[in-house]
């Protein structure tokens, strides 16, 4: 059996990555490893509560390995944390990480570069589907994720805190990615297949953060 750790947003992507590793067999998910901003107390980028992103781990049945990093955190300090957190599973006997990563060959480059530092590699699930496809059937498999997070240079405000489904999908002006790769979305997964039991939430504000990028506040409930 494999070890391996899951990098872990939140999201839909990292959640579909682990679904498709989960069906691969053969593999050990011992952490999700997950980075959150102090302060704001909430998952980097996805703007995500750290007790709902608790939530998810104790759903899923795996622990929650938060790396903290600060607010306006560099690219430094965040690769310091990382590689710190990294080696400490490479002495556990894990030697990969499973990326929820579907195009973009830069960013893949950069990651296999930083685990090759440590002596691991990444595994990355759902690299290369086609990305309509893979958000037609990640609604299909009953898998359920509200939108927290939209840049307001490619989406309109009203994008976000909405369910991610086929109306959200149908109504994504052209050019926008139906999976968000570009950045354009994040999201938070609250249910489906790989889930003991759905993660209760309310929406909460909405607010606007360094003039571009509304986010939708998510409430446990």
């Amino acid at each position: 059996m494999n070890k391996v750790i899951v990098s872990w947003s939140g999201g839909k992507d990292s959640a579909r990555a682990y679904y498709e590793l989960q069906r691969a067999k053969g593999y050990e998910i011992l952490a999700l490893l997950t980075t959150v901003t102090e302060g704001y107390d909430r998952i980097s980028m996805h703007g995500v509560r750290r007790s709902l992103l608790e939530e998810q781990g104790a759903a899923l049945g795996v622990p929650v390995d938060k790396i903290y990093i600060t607010q306006k955190a560099s690219n430094e300090e965040y690769e310091a944390k990382m590689k710190e957190k990294l080696l400490h599973y490479k002495n556990m006997g894990v030697l990969s990480v499973v990326i929820g990563d579907i195009f973009l060959e830069d960013l893949r480059r950069y990651r296999e570069q930083k685990l090759a530092e440590t002596g691991m590699k990444g595994i990355f699930p759902i690299w290369k589907r086609d990305t309509t496809e893979l958000a037609h059937s990640f609604i299909d498999l009953g898998f359920k994720a509200v939108i927290t997070c939209i840049d307001s240079h490619v989406l309109d405000k009203k994008f976000v805190g909405r369910d991610f489904d086929e109306q959200f999908l149908s109504d994504l002006p052209l050019g926008v990615d139906p999976c968000g790769e570009n950045g354009e979305f994040h999201s938070f997964v609250y249910n489906g297949p790989i889930f003991q039991w759905p993660i209760a939430h309310q929406k909460g504000e909405i607010v606007l953060r360094d003039n571009r990028f509304y986010f939708c506040d998510l409430l446990p409930s």
